[in-house]
């Protein structure tokens, strides 16, 4: 029997790295590698050194909060509206922050750097920019500086989501989504504090850095368990404990007067123009949802397959590219099988390779116009790995082979070394067929025409 699923309200503040080379306020690397050695990206401004100044926001930080805000369908806060952006200093005394305070474009007097937005049928309130603080040990009390000042996003949505699976959905929609402007670093992840509670029952709890989607589905329905059996009175902030599977208390809820915001003095406003918006909205490629719509509507691709195109926008890219002269429903498993299989093989991505479409829109026609077989195209397709090249070349060096005596004499010979299946396949082993197929292919170097391969087994072979 399935359980019901708990209906609530469940709304997220997710926090991710930007994807930039250097942190918010300081020329230090940003990087998130796992497995680095500590405080070798540390200077005096992001470690908290007596008498250290901030240097101007990284404004590639700044220009990807607003792609992110702009993706969301958030409206982004702007000069012509009267609306500066203001750094605030928000207090709180804990050892993974030296100063203090935080830096963040959030808290009780500050403006985020867009907000009101819409993504997928959720409301997001507002995204907004602050840094990371350092990575405190608990155990053995040392401090690791090297994530401290990396720029961080933080996207807040209203309480709207009903469950963890509509939860668990948009979140991988919203990491595809922001995938295509490479807003986030990937090896990162995301992270998110929930807020939860079931309306008219129970207070809102909050809880606090759960990592990775799987973990903050797990920490949803448990949560919606225990507010449905113990009604909670009062809000409260806890933590998720993900090797007991539990949430547990941390605190009552903290509001905002709690974190002593203030604008920080070191930090002047950023202004935004909205020549400056307009400017950053028309650099951005249509999102995931626009490119499956356009391809299963226009192009008349499957569903799945459109699936599977969009989950990189490079690839999707490529494709369009490709069917400006190659029909889509023939460069269609070129591309979702063939080229993925050749880059999974090699464990690459396409940051890792260069492809010029037209060298597959060449290998495509020599396909097409019977130059060259399928099974050589698929080989050459292989050695476009780390760069493509024109195949005309390749091409030329292995033609086809259709002279129907040329190919017979080739079976001939297959049929004498391979006896056995032969055998095998006049006692009704279908599947012998395909072996004594390849073994031709083998032999011609892939360069036999398949059909006339075929033609000539099944008259040979008879009993």
């Amino acid at each position: 029997m399935v359980e019901k699923e708990l209906k609530g309200m469940i709304g997220l503040e997710i926090h991710s790295y930007l994807l930039t080379k250097e942190k918010l306020f300081c020329r230090c690397r940003a990087s998130r590698e796992r497995g680095l050695k500590g405080n070798i990206y540390v200077c005096p401004i992001c470690s908290g050194q007596p008498g250290a100044k901030p240097m101007l926001p990284n404004e590639s930080a700044v220009k990807k909060i607003i792609e992110i805000g702009l993706m969301l369908g958030c409206k982004p806060n702007i000069l012509e509206d009267k609306k500066i952006l203001v750094f605030q200093r928000k207090h709180y005394n804990w050892p993974d922050m030296p100063v203090g305070y935080q830096k963040t474009i959030s808290g009780a007097y500050s403006i985020p750097v867009a907000e009101n937005g819409n993504f997928l049928g959720i409301r997001i309130r507002e995204v907004h920019l602050e840094e990371d603080p350092a990575a405190w040990n608990p155990e053995n009390g040392k401090i690791d500086y090297n994530r401290a000042g990396a720029p961080l996003v933080e996207i807040v949505t209203e309480p709207d989501f009903k469950s963890s699976s509509e939860v668990e959905i948009w979140l991988r929609q919203l990491v595809l989504t922001l995938s295509y402007i490479k807003a986030l670093n990937k090896d990162a992840g995301i992270k998110a504090d929930v807020n939860v509670n079931i309306d008219g029952i129970s207070k809102r709890s909050e809880i606090k850095n759960v990592n990775s989607v799987t973990e903050i589905i797990k920490a949803i329905d448990y949560e919606l368990k225990r507010h449905e059996k113990e009604m909670p009175f009062s809000e409260e902030t806890r933590r998720w404990n993900s090797e007991k599977n539990v949430t547990e208390l941390m605190r009552s809820k903290e509001n905002q007067a709690d974190y002593r915001f203030i604008p920080d003095p070191d930090l002047p406003c950023i202004k935004i123009t909205n020549s400056e918006i307009i400017k950053i909205k028309n650099s951005l490629p249509e999102s995931p949802v626009e490119k499956l719509e356009k391809l299963v509507k226009k192009y008349d691709i499957n569903k799945t397959d459109a699936e599977v195109l969009i989950k990189n926008l490079e690839v999707v890219l490529l494709f369009e590219k490709v069917i400006e002269k190659i029909d889509p429903k023939i460069a269609l498993p070129w591309i979702t099988v063939e080229f993925l299989s050749v880059l999974n093989y090699n464990k690459k991505t396409m940051d890792d390779i260069k492809i010029n479409p037209e060298h597959i829109i060449e290998l495509l026609e020599l396909v097409s116009s019977n130059k060259i077989t399928p099974l050589k195209a698929k080989d050459i397709l292989r050695k476009f790995v780390p760069v493509s090249f024109s195949p005309k070349s390749e091409a030329l060096n292995n033609p086809i082979i259709a002279d129907e005596s040329l190919i017979e004499k080739i079976v001939d010979e297959v049929i004498n070394e391979n006896k056995s299946s032969v055998e095998d396949y006049l006692s009704g082993e279908t599947k012998a067929l395909n072996f004594i197929i390849g073994k031709v292919m083998q032999k011609s170097n892939k360069r036999a025409d398949f059909n006339t391969i075929k033609k000539i087994l099944e008259k040979k072979l008879v009993k």
